[in-house]
């Protein structure tokens, strides 16, 4: 059947006025209707047209429907079949792929001679295609709408067709007025409407034309059947840069155009939608030009400077749109369909400034949400601390990234080469608060962590030392005593935790430190006899009068001392710990959950620090001589695990070599074994249960993923240094002028190491050992390798004025290797060099004077690693805990080999 055009349009067009492109006598047929999109959008706009869907098709799934509220649509596996079923339509709506899209246009036309309309969501369609399809209609009398359409709606006959126009409930958008709308984005087309209607402003019909190269139904024939339509007053076209059909257009009633996308004429390619390139003078630029020579007018229009005539204004952002139309329509004496309903402008319902201090344009009020919101709102509100959506956890985390090219991880957003320069305490609140802290929160750390060293008469140091005597690794001595820190041992301060924060989070409490906050009214009796004991806690006033000598502030821990009686030391320990987590769990950076198990945290790194030290340096009141007075109110926990660690008194240049090491330590990413150990361990107790989850067992994973080969090889490093200078009369490798013939050390093992080469490959063993800490595998096969951590901290000592003669040795023997042929490149130095010289150089005294034995050596540089490697690996543990899946880090089995 050939149709004839409507009126004199200089091509086919069956619509005459837009009051026909959206009726309630269309019937509509919907291709893949069981499709995602289709069955989400279909069942809404079926229900509020009154039901103008007659079926469906589905290949393969004839004989089942689409439920909607105003009934079931049949899906048929073709449009033939539905026909033959006795079903009308004079509607297509086509939701396939692109490459299918032209052959459901093709089935829609050739089986049906009532078709008029067709409408296209698919985006993306080939231009070839969209020509064929083009073609096609025009020869059979038939319009397309589209491609990558949100189809068509009318106001006044409350319907659309096609696509999503009107969201989930288009009556509360698309209210009846005066103003059509012609929109290049489906989502900007419900957008503008919602905006018009807060203006006073309602809509008549409104279309999607989409933006693809071809617009099947652009701004010509809109604005033909616009002329036509006695309901619309005036148009609303939002156009982006792109093809020249607004150009063509004729527009003989008012129009308020909004042009975007400036930014996009300096891109070399398409994007968003598939039309909107520019280059070839269809630039934003051009088309508020060809608007403004439309309507008369000189300049875009804006609040501050409201250029319009009565043919129409020229705007750039969507959110002038009502007042550019409302002055339009008043040089042309129409006023407002309805009185203004609001203003679009954002009106925030709940905010955080997470601490920051913004100007007052920017610090939005926060105001009441409309029902049902207003409720859910409030119960956000009262949520305390953040939400993790559960997922797989296997080969992801959400604490550590790293970057495979330069091999440096981030912890919490953090570069690990910046927490090198971070105390170990700052890097306790890193680890689990996703922040260091500041200076109170170190002195908070430095107790609650060096409340737990001292293990004197306790089982734990029993166990380890048990582990110790009987020739064990120091991961394993460590998981010793950690596994007697149980859930009964961290229980009481967990439970107390909770209990505060329960208590403040009601009370309204912001900041933690705020000596002012009222406690009258706070206490009960429950949280005294949850806190308090029956007599004095020597171990609990050792705390407080820690805190006390070092001047920390804390809202709880004076809570606690307002209830009487006599403090327990797990209140007091769950009084810091909840202090230090109030503003991440304010901020809603953590959880609730990772500021409950806190107490546990400190416990237990407490307890491992503890437990690497033999148990003859345990006293009833001294740690490795460190008075307990001493121990926790003046000394900072990176001191103390110095003292534990090297035995000496550390000085500045100590402690930065000491924390340096710890810091580079914490963390190479998620898929590093002593990770995967610790996510595995928090895996297998299942932490959709998170209070059946036990956190040192979740170290105790960490441990057993540890060994020389993983933890223990700085030691190579240590081992090779000591071996090169055994005889070099060294005696301060932090001085420049050590006295020391580097180079002549340099030679002496490069032209041992040739020969060694050679041997080996005459003997035809090519099984070479290879010299430890150089030429690491990812910093390969350039004629210069650098491993940046190296260089990093290079650079940072020498900012410090630094010097280190072992990490000397090291730059100099990678050249040498290379000046005497012996590699074909600069070997880069590896950040284990770095390790094993930092080390060395601060315990060389030591060594020299005997009082530390290479063994002695070989156990710190393992140690120092757990040390670091615990509060990374405490990270993955909190963050499985709260993110992870119930064994969401086995393997597959189609994974799985077997090996004969």
């Amino acid at each position: 059947m050939i149709r004839k055009s409507a009126g004199n349009f200089k091509y086919f067009t069956g619509v005459e006025s837009l009051a026909q492109i959206a009726t309630r006598e269309d019937r509509v047929c919907v291709l893949n209707i069981l499709g995602g999109e289709s069955s989400e959008v279909t069942p809404v706009g079926h229900a509020w047209s009154g039901a103008n869907v007659v079926f469906g098709t589905s290949p393969g799934r004839r004989g089942q429907v689409l439920e909607t509220p105003a009934g079931n649509i049949p899906v048929y596996n073709n449009v033939r079949e539905g026909l033959e079923d006795g079903h009308r339509f004079n509607c297509g709506v086509v939701y396939l792929p692109p490459s299918a899209a032209d052959d459901g246009v093709v089935e829609l036309i050739r089986v049906n001679p009532e078709l008029t309309k067709i409408f296209i969501p698919t985006e993306k369609m080939s231009v070839h295609d969209a020509r064929e399809i083009r073609a096609m209609a025009q020869q059979r009398g038939i319009d397309i709408f589209g491609g990558n359409s949100l189809g068509v709606a009318d106001s006044w006959n409350q319907v659309r067709i096609g696509g999503a126009l009107g969201g989930d409930s288009p009556g509360d958008t698309l209210k009846k007025g005066s103003v059509a709308i012609l929109s290049n984005s489906g989502g900007f087309t419900t957008t503008i409407a919602q905006y018009l209607r807060m203006g006073g402003w309602g809509t008549t019909t409104l279309v999607s034309s989409g933006k693809d190269v071809y617009i099947h139904y652009a701004a010509p024939e809109f604005a033909f059947a616009f002329g036509n339509d006695a309901r619309s007053k005036a148009a609303v076209l939002y156009c982006e840069p792109g093809g020249y059909y607004e150009l063509d257009a004729e527009f003989t009633k008012p129009v308020v155009a909004c042009v975007v996308g400036r930014w996009k004429s300096k891109l070399t390619r398409a994007v968003g939608h598939a039309g909107a390139m520019s280059g070839g003078g269809d630039d934003a630029a051009s088309k508020e030009r060809w608007f403004m020579e439309k309507f008369g007018v000189n300049a875009l229009f804006t609040p501050d400077n409201p250029v319009c005539s009565a043919k129409g204004a020229v705007v750039v952002n969507i959110a002038d749109i009502p007042a550019a139309l409302t002055a339009v329509m008043a040089a042309n004496g129409v006023q407002p369909d309805f009185a203004p309903e609001g203003t679009m402008e954002l009106k925030a319902w709940f905010g955080s400034n997470m601490g920051a201090k913004l100007p007052a344009e920017l610090n939005l009020p926060v105001v009441r949400a409309v029902a049902p919101y207003d409720a859910q709102v409030e119960a956000i509100d009262r949520h305390v601390g953040t939400v993790f959506a559960r997922e797989s956890m296997k080969d992801a985390s959400g604490v550590s990234q790293m970057d495979a090219k330069t091999q440096v991880t981030r912890l919490n957003g953090v570069s690990v080469l910046d927490a090198a320069q971070y105390s170990l305490e700052a890097n306790v609140g890193l680890a689990l608060l996703k922040e260091p802290g500041g200076e109170n929160d170190r002195k908070l750390v430095s107790v609650a962590v060096g409340a737990w060293l001292n293990l004197h008469g306790e089982a734990t140091l029993a166990a380890a030392q048990a582990a110790r005597d009987a020739g064990n690794a120091p991961n394993a001595v460590l998981a010793a005593a950690l596994a007697i820190v149980g859930p009964r041992r961290t229980g009481p301060a967990r439970a107390i935790a909770g209990q505060l924060i329960e208590r403040f989070a009601a009370a309204g409490l912001k900041d933690a430190l705020d000596e002012r906050f009222p406690l009258d009214g706070l206490r009960d009796a429950r949280d005294a006899e949850l806190m308090l004991g029956a007599q004095p806690d020597p171990h609990a006033q050792a705390m407080l009068d820690g805190l006390r000598a070092r001047g920390a502030r804390s809202v709880f821990v004076r809570y606690v001392e307002s209830l009487g009686g006599h403090p327990r030391a797990e209140a007091v320990l769950a009084a810091v710990t909840t202090t230090l987590g109030w503003g991440p769990l304010m901020r809603k950076r953590v959880s609730r959950l990772t500021v409950e198990c806190l107490p546990a945290w400190m416990q237990l790194f407490g307890t491992a620090i503890g437990a690497s030290v033999d148990a003859a340096r345990h006293e009833a009141t001294r740690f490795c001589g460190i008075d307990e007075v001493d121990l926790l109110g003046r000394r900072s926990l990176t001191d103390v695990a110095f003292v534990a660690l090297l035995h000496g008194q550390p000085g500045a240049s100590d402690l930065f070599a000491f924390q340096t090491l710890v810091g580079l330590l914490l963390s190479n990413g998620p898929g590093t074994i002593s990770a995967q150990g610790a996510k595995g361990a928090v895996s297998s107790d299942g932490p959709e249960q998170p209070e059946r989850v036990q956190l040192n067992k979740g170290l105790i994973g960490f441990l057993t993923h540890c060994g020389y080969a993983h933890g223990g090889n700085g030691f190579e490093g240590v081992a090779f240094l000591l071996e090169q200078f055994k005889d070099s009369g060294l005696s301060d490798p932090g001085s420049a002028t050590h006295g020391v013939d580097i180079d002549a050390l340099v030679t002496r093992y490069v032209e041992a190491y040739a020969r060694y080469k050679t041997d080996k490959k005459v003997s035809g063993n090519l099984d070479i050992m290879k010299i430890p800490c150089v030429n690491h595998p990812v910093f390969k096969d350039k004629p210069v390798n650098l491993d940046p951590r190296e260089v990093f901290i290079g650079e940072l000592m020498k900012k410090r004025g630094e010097h280190n003669v072992f990490l000397a040795f090291y730059k100099a023997l990678v050249q040498k290797l290379y000046d005497a042929g012996v590699s074909r490149n600069v070997y880069c130095v590896n950040v284990d060099a770095v390790i094993a010289a930092l080390l060395l150089k601060t315990v060389w005294p030591a060594y020299r004077a005997g009082t530390i034995q290479a063994d002695a050596l070989e156990t710190a540089a393992f140690t120092v690693f757990l040390y670091a490697r615990m509060l990374g690996c405490a990270a993955e543990i909190d963050d499985h805990l709260n993110r992870g899946r119930n064994m969401d880090t086995r393997a597959p089995a189609s994974a799985c080999r077997f090996i004969a």
